[in-house]
């Protein structure tokens, strides 16, 4: 089949990093192709349920995706402002603003898509292959026939944005992830049906620590946020819950190693849940570590929620309402680039001549060790767009949580502003490069 399309970029991987990429590559005019291997874009968001958006510094730059994000969510519903954060974003509609905003600026979207193959000549991607299922039904015959077809796509530059930088290892680019370095996964749910005012008139009771429990009331709607880990490093005000819940057995000693809640704009009775946090089986990459953590996640979200309608007023008709469709992977691959960013740098505020993210997000390196996990609070720093190229393949980028960092400044580095920031600052990279 001969090559039917060319493209000035094509980004894989439709997470928070892919769509800034490609959303702004189309608004500066590059023909863009974003490829997602799910029906739907927004990774960690969507798929994930990983909200609300941490905020990170004042001074971010490279944000123009992220305020149209948050005014096309806002238009239907699916955003509000809490905290002074404007992240809070609800998944469901999410994905319904994001196809928005690809169509706006002109970007084509394959959903559904995986890579075949990959053609390198002299260190430059020059096509990327896919694959796509056709099923035939004949209604005469009552069969259903599946085959393959096969595209190869010809491009100027690629990003790679799917997180365990599945295109860098296509390339054979070499790595720095080391085998001792990982964080725990997350799978994250959600719960329906409660009452938020009586639930947080009791949480504000119960806890009067405004730093870790908060709530308010929003456009007619309860917004609130709490949590408890099982470090020491605090007295939490929900401990004795959850140790009476160890000891009648309704949960085991590692489900509440970490539990955090936050309300859903536009969910009046949801609550979603950043946990359970599993400690065994992190090894993201390898399929049979990834699929015993899925299960032992969802065993734990049962007796979480079990928990949840036990000891906390308003839980008393709660019931699950959503699992996450993919892990809360925190760290995989690591590129090496053409610089390897470090602590350092982040502890330093060491600026660069070409920054494409400004943040303050702490260095936050979950720990499957009670009382080990490392929470470093930071001024601004800089991530330079060197941290974001290729060592090995002269037209690959990468995007989100497989930048060239060491272990511990890419925990701070993963975060999904940060991610929407390093998209949004390749794209214009790129468009300064291929328009002048």
């Amino acid at each position: 089949m001969k090559n039917t399309k060319k493209y000035d970029v094509i980004i894989v991987g439709g997470g928070t990093a892919g769509c800034a990429a490609a959303y702004t590559a189309g608004k500066l005019g590059l023909k863009t192709l974003i490829i997602e291997k799910n029906i739907h874009l927004g990774g960690t968001i969507t798929s994930g349920l990983v909200v609300p958006a941490m905020k990170s510094s004042d001074n971010q730059i490279n944000t123009d995706f992220y305020h149209d994000l948050v005014n096309e969510l806002h238009a239907i519903g699916g955003q509000i402002t809490y905290q002074n954060n404007p992240g809070w974003f609800n998944p469901e509609l999410t994905k319904i603003a994001l196809d928005s905003l690809m169509a706006k600026a002109n970007v084509d979207v394959y959903f559904d898509t995986h890579i075949t193959k990959i053609e390198l000549t002299n260190r430059l991607i020059k096509s990327i292959t896919i694959s796509k299922e056709i099923l035939s039904v004949y209604n005469d015959k009552l069969q259903v026939n599946t085959k393959k077809l096969s595209v190869p796509i010809e491009t100027r530059y690629v990003i790679d944005s799917t997180g365990n930088c599945e295109i860098g290892k296509f390339c054979d680019c070499e790595f720095l992830e080391k085998k001792s370095e990982n964080q725990p996964v997350s799978l994250r749910f959600m719960m329906s049906g409660i009452d938020l005012k009586r639930f947080s008139d009791w949480l504000l009771d119960y806890d009067k620590d405004r730093n870790v429990t908060t709530a308010e009331e929003i456009d007619g709607q309860i917004h609130l946020s709490t949590a408890y880990t099982w470090d020491m490093d605090k007295n939490w005000a929900l401990r004795p819950l959850f140790k009476d819940a160890e000891k009648k057995g309704l949960l085991k000693p590692h489900d509440s190693n970490y539990f955090q809640v936050f309300t859903v704009a536009g969910m009046p009775n949801t609550i979603a849940f950043n946990c359970p946090r599993i400690i065994d089986y992190n090894d993201t990459l390898a399929v049979k570590d990834a699929s015993k953590a899925l299960i032992l996640a969802r065993k734990t979200i049962l007796r979480l929620s079990n928990f949840c309608k036990e000891y906390f007023p308003g839980f008393e008709k709660a019931y699950i309402s959503n699992i996450a469709d993919m892990l809360g992977v925190r760290t995989s691959r690591r590129i090496r680039g053409k610089y390897v960013y470090t602590m350092d740098d982040i502890i330093s505020g060491k600026k660069f001549e070409n920054p494409v993210v400004i943040a303050n997000y702490p260095i936050d390196v979950h720990s499957k060790k009670k009382n080990s996990s490392t929470l470093k609070v930071v001024q601004d720093y800089q991530i330079p767009i060197e941290c974001m190229m290729s060592n090995d393949i002269d037209n690959l980028f990468v995007a989100g949580r497989c930048v060239s960092a060491d272990f511990f400044a890419q925990g701070a580095l993963r975060v999904q502003t940060s991610c929407f920031s390093m998209g949004e600052g390749i794209a214009k990279y790129l468009a300064k490069s291929i328009l002048n």
